[in-house]
């Protein structure tokens, strides 16, 4: 199939099929003419790649996953294992680190209204 049927197929954009081409994600035949062909099954891959961006994954992790699905060992699917652990850990570090930075601003928020009430003018009570 073409590009755009795949695009269309795996309901991502021609962009970033030719992205994952280039990150060595994902691989075609040219035709004579220069145009991208894809196999079948490479529907299925682009969806599987999908849902590691969505865990957060960068384009250099993913291609160190994908032997673990498409030449699958034990040896794929222990560094497979490996790395996602190392990812799942930077990503706990990271919201920590978002945690942190949110108390943050929670304790400016918390002084600029005490702030704020010391500029509202006293109410004279008759």
């Amino acid at each position: 199939m073409r590009i755009g049927e795949l695009a269309s197929r795996a309901g991502v954009s021609i962009r970033s099929l030719r992205y994952y081409e280039e990150q060595g994600l994902l691989a075609s035949v040219r035709s004579t003419g220069g145009q991208r062909h894809y196999r079948e099954d490479v529907v299925e891959r682009v969806a599987f790649i999908q849902r590691l961006y969505a865990a957060g994954l960068s384009s250099s992790t993913i291609a160190e996953l994908l032997p673990c699905a498409y030449a699958p060992s034990e040896a794929n699917s222990d560094a497979a294992m490996e790395r996602m652990a190392q990812e799942r850990e930077r990503l706990s570090r990271h919201i920590a680190d978002l945690v942190r930075t949110r108390d943050t601003l929670d304790g400016l928020m918390a002084t600029a209204r005490e702030h704020r009430e010391t500029l509202r003018p006293s109410v004279a009570r008759p």
